[in-house]
This record gives C-alpha cells, sequence and structure tokens, in this order.
C-alpha cells in the first residue's frame, strides 16, 4: 500500500480517535497550553465531522497544565502532588476544548475515564453508551484520564493504552497517535542507520525491539506503550498510525501524505467484536425465547423483553449470556442489558412498560443486536 492510499485511510475511516500527548498542547518552558497548535486541530477535527465522520479526542495535558497553574517547581511530582495538578488543570483544560470547538460550530463534552473503566465490564458498557450517545448527538467527546483519583496512570504513562482501550470500546476503525516523532523507527531517530518503517503488519519480536522510552519530560508514554496501543488495537480490527503532532494541522498532514508509521489491523471492529463475544466470554446464564424473537434476530434484530419466555443463571449487567430457542438449542450468546432480578421482572413484557416496572427507563433492548452473534446454523421456523 502507498503513502497516498494510507492517507486515504484516515478519510475512509467511519470512527477515528485522536490521542493528543502533554507535548503538543503544553508550552514545556512555559507551562501554558498552546493555543494556535489547538486551533489548528480543530479546523482538522472540523473538516472531518464535515465528511460525516464521528470523532473522539482522547487528551493528555491537565497534569502539565496545573502544574503552572499552581505554581509547582519543575521536576518530579508526589502522587498527591500529581492529582492535585490534574485537578486544577483538567478545567483549564475542558474549557480551552470547548472554546475552541464552540469556534467551529461543534459541541464537546468532557469524559474523565481511567483504564479501570475500560476493563471492568459494567463500567466499560456504561462509558461506551455515554460516548456512543454523544456520538450520535453531533458531539466530540474529549476523554481525559482521570488522573485525580487514578494511580497506575500517572506512575506508568498508559495514555497510549487508554486512548487503544478507547478506541476498541468504541468500536473505532482508526486510531491517531500524535507523538514527538513520525512513526516508528529501526534504532532511535538519528542514530546512523536508523530507518523509518512505515508499515506494520504483524507485531513482532523485532518490531517490539525497536521500542525505546519516553521522548521528553512532558510525554510520559514512549515507543513501548505505543506498541502496546498498536497490539490492543490491531487486535480489535482499529487501524493506527503514528504520525508527528508538531506540525500545524497534524491531522491534514497525515491525509496529504505526511511520513507516518502504520500499524494494520487484518479485520473490522465489528467482527472482531462479535469473535470477542462469541468466542472468548464464558456465558453466565441462559435466557429461552420464544419463535417471534428467533425470527426477529435472524433478520437483524434485537432481542426485546417481549420475547424472552424464561431466564436461567445468575448474571450482572454486561455479562455474556446465551440464547436459546424453546427446543433447547442455542440460537446466539450476547451482553444482556440487565442484571438478573431485573431481567426477570421484565421478561415477556413491552419495552413501554419497562419504567413502570423497574422504576427507571432501562435500555429498551434486552440485549442490543451490536452485542449480539448468531449461531450460523440458526434456522427461522414459522410462528405457531
Amino acid at each position: 500500500m502507498t503513502r497516498v492510499q494510507h492517507a486515504q485511510r484516515l478519510e475512509q475511516a467511519r470512527r477515528i480517535v485522536v490521542k493528543i500527548g502533554s507535548a503538543l498542547l503544553v508550552d514545556a518552558d512555559t507551562g501554558k497550553l498552546n493555543r494556535t497548535w489547538l486551533d489548528a486541530l480543530m479546523d482538522d477535527i472540523a473538516t472531518m465531522r464535515d465528511r460525516g465522520q464521528d470523532v473522539v479526542i482522547v487528551s493528555s495535558g491537565a497534569i502539565a497544565l496545573g502544574r503552572h497553574a499552581l505554581g509547582l517547581p519543575a521536576g518530579s511530582l508526589k502522587l498527591e502532588e500529581s492529582q492535585a495538578a490534574a485537578a486544577a488543570g483538567q478545567i483549564h483544560l475542558a474549557h480551552a476544548f470547548q472554546a475552541s470547538l464552540a469556534e467551529r460550530n461543534l459541541s464537546t463534552a468532557q469524559i474523565l475515564v481511567t483504564l479501570d473503566d475500560t476493563e471492568q465490564r459494567r463500567r466499560y458498557l456504561n462509558a461506551r453508551s455515554t460516548i456512543t450517545t454523544l456520538l450520535k448527538l453531533g458531539a466530540v467527546p474529549v476523554i481525559n484520564e482521570n488522573d485525580t483519583v487514578a494511580t497506575s496512570e500517572i506512575r506508568y504513562g498508559d495514555n497510549d493504552r487508554l486512548a487503544a482501550r478507547v478506541a476498541s470500546m468504541v468500536s473505532a476503525d482508526c486510531l491517531v497517535l500524535l507523538s514527538d516523532v513520525d512513526g516508528l523507527y529501526s534504532a532511535p531517530p538519528g542514530e546512523a542507520g536508523a530507518e523509518h518503517i512505515a508499515k506494520v503488519t504483524a507485531i513482532t519480536q523485532e518490531i517490539e525491539a525497536m521500542a525505546g522510552d519516553a521522548g521528553s519530560d512532558l510525554s510520559r508514554g514512549g515507543m513501548k506503550t505505543k506498541i502496546t496501543a498498536a497490539k490492543i488495537a490491531t487486535q480489535s480490527g482499529c487501524h493506527m498510525v503514528i504520525a508527528n503532532g508538531h506540525t500545524q494541522h497534524p491531522l491534514q498532514a497525515i491525509s496529504e501524505g505526511a511520513r507516518c508509521t502504520w500499524f494494520e489491523a487484518h479485520s473490522d471492529p465489528v467482527t472482531e467484536r462479535k469473535r470477542w463475544i462469541a468466542a472468548t466470554l464464558q456465558p453466565a446464564g441462559t435466557l429461552t425465547i420464544d419463535q417471534g424473537a428467533v425470527n426477529a434476530l435472524a433478520n437483524g434484530g434485537s432481542l426485546l423483553p417481549a420475547g424472552v419466555a424464561s431466564i436461567q443463571g445468575t448474571f450482572q449487567r454486561g455479562d455474556a449470556v446465551l440464547v436459546e430457542n424453546q427446543a433447547g438449542e442455542e440460537v446466539a450468546r450476547g451482553l444482556i442489558a440487565y442484571e438478573k432480578t431485573d431481567a426477570c421482572a421484565i421478561a415477556g413484557h413491552n419495552s413501554s412498560e419497562i419504567e413502570a416496572l423497574l422504576g427507571y427507563r432501562g435500555r429498551t433492548e434486552m440485549i442490543h443486536r451490536d452485542d449480539l452473534v448468531l449461531n450460523k446454523t440458526l434456522k427461522v421456523e414459522p410462528k405457531g
């Protein structure tokens, strides 16, 4: 694939996650936000939105901005000082994104997450639901690590991995890591014989050996964390690109064929998510459904409470469950939207009755079709 074809991949992506590092957002000498650069990036994002692409931003920078705002000294900070800096800097960061996007007639919303939110299933589902709803409403979600309460992210610099987890969570097909360098090199850039790697089709031991450490004082994640992020992203069916973010309009530069490194996925997000549900998760319960529901699933529908005849097992919201027909044959498996008690309360009822039955307005579906994998041998039979 040529550089131009790689560039087209960004323009053809349906949903894009853009990760921004502290070293790009914050001037290392003054500790202040680089507003000119941010505005240029928001121009690029506005162009993407005009093309009909969903964009999610994962941003660092709160600690760096808060350090300056609180007058903290240079050098290493204690954990509690880092968390205080994050709390102060988060306000400045959120306001900067809101103001810049508003100037381009785009709405935004801030979501604070930790790695635990992307790895614990119920929290994962809540975060996924919030982000996808914001995208449906036309907003540009800005996701920041919640450094005010997290500890592992501050200590280990996992912002790249967090971005990859977010990309997987929202079924993005492209993750952009804006970095201090223009991609992966066979040796540290500047060393004799160091060669730029334009495309990585498989993350081998040789590729991992090329990774280095953090590249700057403000950028906690080096190439090692980016390789880890590439593993997560590509296994989720998401292409990933590492590009130099220091240029003005860095996303436009990628589209115009700027030098960068692409890590290629060999599937798509929907296929990989379905594979994960079908092959990886251990079912915690079983739903038995009527023939009308079987037919609806076969035609691409979601599983509604009205079609559920009985429920077995013990499960929580977000757990995997089996779906069987009334002959005991597996029809599908998926991630259920309700815990056992609530699922039993609404089984057999119309979705319009959920609020009255549970006292809150839950999801219309017992299992949404995006969280459902059909048995390939499923047979559709007439009702009755």
